[in-house]
């Protein structure tokens, strides 16, 4: 028996009733599905191999994907089985987001609507930050013998510098999502829903703004529609902020996608993006700008 239909035997709720499985796509870390019991649907996702390896915490996930059903910007959690890591979660009936459907008139402004509302909701388990997670990836990378792209242990002072000039003047942490790639938003024609709280903390916001900034590669433009939209303003200090962060979004996440590469069984080119990733994070550190956004956070 595999592991989802075990978890689908074990719910009580569903014994005896009419049940239909169905693999979902697009995950990169997990296996989804949609399960329909009795015609109604549920969402389920089971946990990828060697996860823990990619930082996640699953008791921090659920509390937190809780947190933020609470706060009316996620789905709830009708069914946990902690034995499993797995979370029975209302299904949404919406459109998955692209980088195209986001990038689209009035949708970074829609984005950062939703990500203030999550931003405002109850703190969640436990802190991110994405300088510690560099190190911890660079680490375990180096334990491991894994294959991580040119040059990163030489730019580690950079990002050392990234991380002092946003320490001059720190904004308060509140509680993010941190992974808000295109496919981590789902919009059912009302609101757009934010999914998916496997990296998710307390945080500085303008790393969550920055980091879904860069995963929809956002000119500059949408950029300030975004920070407008979340501050009032495009405010010089808080773009700034945000372009330092989608550095830090792909020197982070560009580890992450090396592991994978290692460690994953899904059918997806992780080093490839991995090797992308890492082109940004450079030529963002090479810019003419880089400089001033660093004088920018402090002033």
């Amino acid at each position: 028996m595999s592991v989802i239909e075990e978890v689908v035997a074990k719910i009580e709720d569903w014994k005896g009733n009419d049940i239909s499985i169905q693999p979902l796509s697009g995950g990169l870390t997990n296996t989804n599905f949609k399960v329909d019991v009795d015609g109604i649907p549920y969402f389920v996702r089971v946990p990828g191999e060697s996860t823990e390896l990619l930082a996640i915490d699953r008791k921090n996930e659920y509390y937190n994907t809780k947190a933020a059903g609470e706060a009316g910007v996620a789905p709830r959690i009708l069914h946990h089985l902690p034995e499993y890591n797995v979370m029975v979660i209302e299904f949404l009936n919406g459109k998955t987001m692209s980088k195209e459907t986001l990038g689209e008139k009035g949708m970074p402004t829609r984005m950062a609507q939703a990500i203030k509302k999550l931003n405002q909701g109850a703190r969640f388990f436990s802190d991110f930050n994405m300088f510690r997670l560099t190190e911890y990836y660079l680490r375990l990378c180096s334990e491991r013998g894994i294959k991580i792209p040119k040059g990163y242990d030489e730019r580690m002072e950079t990002v050392k510098l990234i991380e002092q000039a946003m320490s001059v003047r720190p904004l308060p942490t509140v509680p993010c999502n941190n992974d808000l790639l295109a496919e981590n938003y789902i919009d059912d024609g009302n609101q757009l829903w934010l999914i998916d709280y496997e990296y998710s903390g307390n945080n500085d916001p303008t790393f969550e703004l920055g980091n879904t900034c860069q995963e929809m590669q956002f000119n500059d433009e949408q950029i300030a529609e975004v920070c407008a939209a979340y501050f009032g303003e495009a405010k010089t200090d808080m773009i700034a902020r945000m372009k330092l962060n989608m550095i830090m979004s792909d020197v982070g996440w560009g580890l992450w996608a090396a592991i994978q590469a290692k460690i994953s069984t899904i059918d997806f080119d992780f080093w490839g993006w991995a090797i992308e990733r890492w082109g940004r994070a450079e030529e963002k550190m090479d810019s003419n700008e880089f400089e001033g956004w660093l004088m920018d956070v402090k002033n």
